[in-house]
């Protein structure tokens, strides 16, 4: 086994015992939470190691790094999730390889997506990233819709061709009443995807909590993890 091979599976070992512990504790079951390592910054051979190692689901964050990425590992029976804020116009590269976008923030993007999708023959996976940020109705910096936009905007993606309403997705808030605070944060996403799973029963993803609050995340219910730097190592730093 090469070193880095090893390191990350020391590291997966590791989180694997986090991710354990914490459904214990939640009296949930293993199973019920889906690990996502982010490779974002690392290169598609880590990929393919995870990948060696039994990871299912790796998660990007910047159309310019993950498109090569995926395509250099497309061979490999393996999920792509976009996380992070995306842009209209990459839209249609992001559709080509991510099986989900936790992304989705506002009617326009819907719209691209689901012209995107049907042209790739793709169904897309869309999760409403929520935004806990400062007062209720503001948009955080990270993006996000706001908890009363929720509904809306959910009605548009399971009416939209070429996309699947998932989830709901969030992350732990920096500013606002729930920073410092990403257990109420996570309870708060709960509660919200248990209004949504109301009119929309399959949209039962709950993405939650990444290295630093994956605990907090699972005993608030999270159904995906999304755990980068744990696994990898601490990320270069970008020009």
């Amino acid at each position: 086994m090469t070193d880095r091979k090893a390191e990350l599976a020391d590291n997966l070992a590791r989180v694997e015992e986090r991710v354990a512990r914490a459904c214990s504790t939640a009296g949930r079951r293993r199973e019920d939470v889906t690990l996502i390592v982010v490779t974002k910054t690392y290169p598609a051979s880590d990929v393919r190691l995870l990948a060696e190692l039994g990871v299912l689901h790796v998660a990007e964050n910047r159309d310019q790094d993950a498109a090569p990425k995926a395509a250099a590992c497309a061979d490999l029976p393996l999920d792509w999730h976009f996380v992070g804020q995306l842009q209209t116009n990459k839209v249609r590269s992001v559709t080509d390889y991510a099986s989900f976008v936790h992304s989705v923030d506002r009617p326009r993007l819907v719209t691209a997506l689901s012209g995107a999708a049907v042209r790739a023959g793709r169904e897309t996976g869309c999760l409403i990233q929520v935004t806990l940020d400062g007062e209720s109705g503001d948009v955080g910096s990270r993006g996000g819709a706001p908890p009363e936009r929720v509904a809306d905007l959910a009605g548009e993606v399971a009416a939209a061709e070429g996309l699947r309403l998932a989830g709901v997705m969030t992350v732990a808030p920096l500013t606002g009443p729930y920073a410092g605070r990403p257990g109420a944060a996570f309870e708060e996403l709960w509660d919200i995807s248990t209004r949504l799973r109301a009119a929309h029963p399959a949209a039962n993803m709950v993405s939650a909590g990444m290295s630093a609050d994956l605990e907090e995340a699972v005993a608030a219910g999270a159904t995906h993890v999304r755990v980068g730097s744990a696994v990898l190592g601490v990320r270069p730093r970008l020009g």
